[in-house]
């Protein structure tokens, strides 16, 4: 399968490449397109692949053989070989039909796939009202304009915690915000640094792992990171610190820029605004 750029562009609101996330524009969008479905497969990780630090395995593939692509839309299908399976049908398009025929692709093929769900994802560009959304905003932080400002209360790695600061209680509480794993892969000695910030001496609120990666174009790249506060020390100015803690630790380690998909109207979404932020746009998603 080869794509024309002619084609997708117009209808490319916001960079965005199946199975490896936001991009920015400017970076080599068309390539990265042919190379996701050139790799649909192997289970191997492109080398710029932000999701390699978490397994061996890539479990989400481009269904290449059912790509439709002509001059009103495009769809590329994917399928998440984790759990009981999901058919993704990313669709680029205006067409007042798009996202019913990317519905419609996505529930034959979840039926030929077993897939337990069927889902769409769609897009729209970032001068959309936000009320239009229905999933994340695409945000980036851009190091050349430096990192921002100093954190306003103190911040330390996990590795320099005191003893009995409670990380692995933290990590429980917060399991639904993915930190249970993250512990898990910390204890393991998988990722990287884990800033923290402490009330009373326990732990309160976390952001990591904190690692790069270059990109496509060989720009050093911040990728996400797990970031929570548990419930009762919120508000306290606690994730503004590791926010900014963390961008200061990006800088400091070379990364060019940061790349967030954040909830609509979220905590994180109304921090990273708050931040200066420039939103690329919204990606949107339904189960069909």
């Amino acid at each position: 399968m080869r794509f024309s750029w002619v084609l997708i562009e117009p209808v490319m609101p916001v960079p965005y490449v199946p199975t490896l996330g936001p991009a920015r524009w400017g970076d080599p969008l068309h390539e990265l397109l042919e190379a996701v479905v050139d790799n649909a497969g192997t289970g191997r990780f492109l080398p710029h692949d932000k999701d390699r630090r978490w397994g061996a395995t890539k479990t989400e593939r481009v269904l290449a053989d059912a790509i439709e692509h002509d001059q009103e839309q495009t769809l590329v299908p994917t399928l998440v070989e984790r759990g009981r399976g999901v058919v993704k049908v990313y669709v680029y398009g205006a067409a007042p039909g798009s996202l019913s025929a990317g519905a419609e692709l996505a529930r034959k093929l979840a039926a030929v796939h077993g897939a337990a769900k069927a889902r769409i994802v769609w897009f729209l560009d970032a001068d959309q009202p936000d009320e239009y959304a229905q999933g994340a905003r695409v945000q980036l932080k851009d190091f050349n304009a430096g990192p921002g400002e100093a954190p306003g209360v103190p911040v330390q790695e996990y590795k320099e915690l005191p003893e009995g600061a409670e990380f692995q209680a933290f990590a429980t509480a917060m399991a639904e915000d993915g930190f249970a794993f993250l512990y898990g892969q910390m204890q393991a000695g998988r990722v990287g640094h884990v800033l923290t910030v402490l009330h009373d001496g326990l732990v309160a609120g976390a952001i990591g792992p904190m690692e790069t990666l270059a990109d496509a174009r060989g720009d050093a790249r911040l990728l996400p990171q797990y970031f929570g506060v548990l419930p009762q020390h919120r508000g306290r100015g606690y994730g503004r610190a590791l926010w900014r803690a963390a961008m200061h630790w990006g800088h400091r380690h070379g990364a060019v820029y940061q790349l967030l998909q954040t909830e609509v109207g979220g905590a994180s979404d109304r921090l990273c605004r708050a931040e200066g932020l420039t939103s690329l746009g919204f990606v949107n998603h339904a189960d069909v």
